[in-house]
């Protein structure tokens, strides 16, 4: 799908399908730019289905005698109320409309109340990931019929280059909601690597995948315990984004690679839903969807590293125990209190080793903790981090690129929770504040003069309903802020 703008308008325009943002209020006086015969009639069928652009109505109509063969018109609400979220919103429910016509769809918004060079981007993205589907696992699916060409009409030339990013970000977030939603049989720690190998040979990256042997050589015992229950073998996996010129910042990001977890002898039972841990390397799908995008988008000054632990946590002979004490590769001793708490087990080997590169930032992703789905429900990420300056940048970005985050107290009072008899640390504290000591613990794995912060993205790595930009699924949470995140620095240090 080709996104372009058209700064006429509707001046000559010759597409297919015309979607039109419509504010509360006069509907007559904002159809007059349409050049379409018997407005009144189409005046009396708005009245007749009650249509008065609130927020979220939908009208469409099919034309005769016009330029464009279908209208479809979007409640914006208020004027003054209006965010570019809304545009977002609006304009994924105008694409979703167009489905089954070919041709080009024009958008009409109203982009002079937002910068047109954001409103351009954030709604170029809406369009085409609204339009997203995963059909691979179908033996028969029907094909999809969507707009060879989109135009955003009405915008200055100068808007253009914001144009530049929608096909690789966009890339990036289909590439993760496809790994978030690849069945377990499929999507194994092995074909996750295969997967960043082939986005590292395409796209210029530098490449590492550490094996078993060399994982112990490093003394990753956190990492190891949790994969030595499954019969597939773990992979570590590092890609490195070089720059041309010089590097003024180096940023790393982790992603928990869980690409399934069973809850090991702590098995997941119940509400807990088992069949879905499918999920469970959201982090992981993040971070490679964002090195596919930043691999494209080649941001400058900027180095940044992509690590994922990737593994199962499953259940044999073999599987740690609850009760076992494992050491980390920073030499810390772990008392497993609940082998369903796996994923910051990974984690915490995979950030010695992010933080032994010496970044200017470390920042990961975890689906890691239902008490955070419960604090914030399944549109927000938890952000936790004791560092203001990497606060704001993260939440800007996330703010920006239309991804709720909020950031949650890192309370150290709790670490006391976190108290082990006989190891260091134990890896789980009281069920009260669960996602807070969950960050604590991950904290313990990062040295103090690195600048962290940890994502929590368990409830938004996945939706049960249609969200109009996100389909129901996966949602590829978290590449547009990481994406946003490290192009926001070039030249800023």
């Amino acid at each position: 799908m080709k996104i372009s703008l058209n700064s006429e308008g509707l001046k000559d325009w010759d597409g297919s399908v015309l979607l039109l943002g419509i504010f509360q209020g006069d509907l007559e006086d904002q159809l007059k730019p349409l050049e379409i015969p018997n407005k009144s009639c189409l005046l009396s069928k708005l009245k007749e289905h009650s249509f008065n652009g609130k927020a979220g109505e939908i009208a469409s109509f099919e034309l005769l005698k016009s330029t464009s063969n279908k209208l479809i018109l979007i409640g914006l609400g208020e004027p003054k109320n209006l965010l570019i979220d809304d545009m977002r919103k609006a304009a994924a429910l105008g694409a979703r409309a167009s489905l089954g016509s070919t041709g080009k769809l024009g958008v009409i918004l109203p982009w002079e109340l937002f910068d047109t060079t954001s409103a351009a981007q954030a709604v170029g993205e809406a369009v085409r990931l609204s339009l997203f589907k995963d059909l691979r696992f179908k033996s028969k699916a029907d094909p999809i019929v969507i707009p060879e060409m989109v135009e955003l009409l009405g915008i200055p030339k100068s808007a253009e280059n914001s144009l530049n990013q929608i096909s690789p970000i966009c890339s990036g977030v289909e590439l993760a909601r496809e790994l978030v939603g690849s069945p377990p049989n499929s999507l194994t720690p092995s074909a996750l690597a295969e997967t960043a190998l082939s986005i590292a040979k395409e796209y210029a990256l530098e490449s590492k995948i550490l094996e078993r042997e060399d994982c112990e050589a490093k003394g990753m015992g956190a990492y190891l315990a949790v994969a030595q229950g499954s019969d597939l073998t773990p992979k570590f996996i590092h890609l490195i984004y070089q720059p041309e010129g010089p590097i003024k910042r180096r940023l790393a990001m982790v992603g928990k690679g869980l690409t399934f977890d069973s809850g090991g002898y702590n098995l997941k039972v119940g509400a807990a839903q088992i069949e879905m841990m499918k999920f469970d390397m959201g982090g992981s799908a993040a971070v490679i969807g964002a090195a596919r995008a930043i691999a494209e988008v080649r941001p400058r000054n900027i180095e940044v590293h992509f690590i994922v632990a990737a593994c199962e946590n499953m259940v044999n002979g073999s599987a740690v125990h609850p009760g076992d004490i494992v050491q980390a590769s920073n030499g810390k001793t772990i008392e497993i209190n609940n082998t369903d708490a796996e994923g910051r087990l990974t984690l915490a080997d995979a950030l010695v080793y992010a933080g032994k590169l010496e970044p200017d930032a470390i920042v990961d992703l975890a689906t890691l903790t239902g008490a955070c789905v419960i604090a914030l429900g399944d549109e927000i990420a938890g952000l936790w981090t004791e560092n203001d300056q990497l606060a704001k940048e993260l939440i800007d970005a996330a703010n920006n690129s239309g991804e709720g985050i909020w950031r949650m107290p890192l309370q150290r009072s709790y670490k006391e929770g976190l108290k082990s008899m006989l190891a260091d640390i134990k890896n789980t504290g009281p069920r009260a504040g669960g996602s807070i000591t969950a960050s604590l613990f991950l904290k313990e794995f990062v040295e103090e003069s690195i600048p962290w912060a940890h994502i929590d993205i368990a409830g938004t790595v996945w939706t049960e309903k249609d969200r109009g930009i996100d389909p129901a699924g996966a949602t590829g949470y978290g590449v547009r802020t990481l994406v946003k995140w490290v192009c926001d620095q070039v030249d800023k240090y």
